[in-house]
């Protein structure tokens, strides 16, 4: 394993040239290995007005902590520059994000010195392709504090049919909790505070480019967007699975179901009822 350490947060913009140059070079055919590297930010704090401008476009209070979502969105500068600089084997802008997860282990402070770190996890098989994770740490001193996982998708045509796991639980009692009129800018005053400037999430006419009627939320917004409207106790893991794209504008429903240790949560189409994302918040 290789360690490149960096003594500040890389620009996520500083990448995007690799990435159109993917667009017109292919990646060679063959097995797909992923780099064995991580990259570690040894020491910084976070950027007061950036968090607050975050805080404002998700909904999360300005309270004197951290959302540790924000950290991971936070890593995935980390992750582009992982995916241009080193020998990754798929093409960037084809790549699917289909879940993520965050666990906060205590409260962090705005002021606290940290280190974050990102690695890339084992390639598994899919029913679309194959699918892989970035893991990401953060750390005060020697105590982690927060540990996410994103799991992308590469689709690819494969032979191996997986087994989804289909099981016949009783689906959650969701009750309807609030009601949210998306609008048609969230995805450019997303990009502002998270650096994600793909194109299926700017405009509707890059989003058309790529197959898309309309330019669609970006996952991390929304599942953001939701863990603001919970009441999140101090150690906690949020998992989410990004259903189908939420198109922008939209109108939607956040509905929740609650038992002693954990909440369910769904954002649906208010019209169709379709799913965008469902996830769960389990207290440590």
């Amino acid at each position: 394993m290789n360690t490149r350490h960096f003594n500040q947060l890389p620009k996520p913009y500083l990448a995007y040239p690799k990435v159109i140059q993917g667009l017109i070079f292919k990646k060679p055919k063959g097995e797909k290995v992923l780099p064995q590297v991580e990259y570690v930010v040894d020491s910084f704090k976070v950027d007061a007005k950036h968090l607050k401008a975050y805080n404002e476009v998700t909904g999360f209070k300005n309270n004197g902590y951290i959302p540790a979502i924000y950290l991971a969105v936070l890593s995935q500068s980390l992750q582009m520059h992982m995916m241009t600089q080193e020998a990754f084997p798929f093409a960037i802008l084809g790549l699917v994000h289909i879940r993520n997860q965050v666990k906060q282990l205590r409260k962090i402070g705005v002021n606290e010195q940290l280190l974050l770190s990102c690695k890339f996890g084992d390639l598994k098989p899919h029913d679309k392709g194959v699918q892989f994770d970035f893991i990401t740490t953060v750390k005060v001193g020697n105590d982690v504090v927060v540990e996410s996982l994103t799991t992308y998708l590469a689709r690819q045509k494969t032979g191996n049919k997986v087994s989804a796991k289909e099981t016949k639980a009783k689906k959650p009692e969701y009750q309807i909790t609030s009601e949210w009129n998306v609008s048609e800018n969230t995805g450019r005053r997303y990009a502002l505070t998270s650096g994600d400037f793909n194109l299926i999430h700017i405009h509707a006419i890059t989003a058309k480019a790529f197959g898309f009627k309309q330019a669609i939320a970006h996952g991390m917004w929304s599942k953001a967007k939701a863990l603001s409207h919970l009441s999140l106790p101090d150690a906690y893991e949020a998992d989410v699975s990004f259903k189908l794209p939420m198109y922008l504008p939209s109108k939607v429903e956040f509905l929740t179901t609650q038992d002693a240790n954990e909440t369910n949560f769904l954002i649906q189409n208010a019209k169709n009822k379709k799913p965008h994302v469902a996830g769960s918040v389990k207290a440590l």
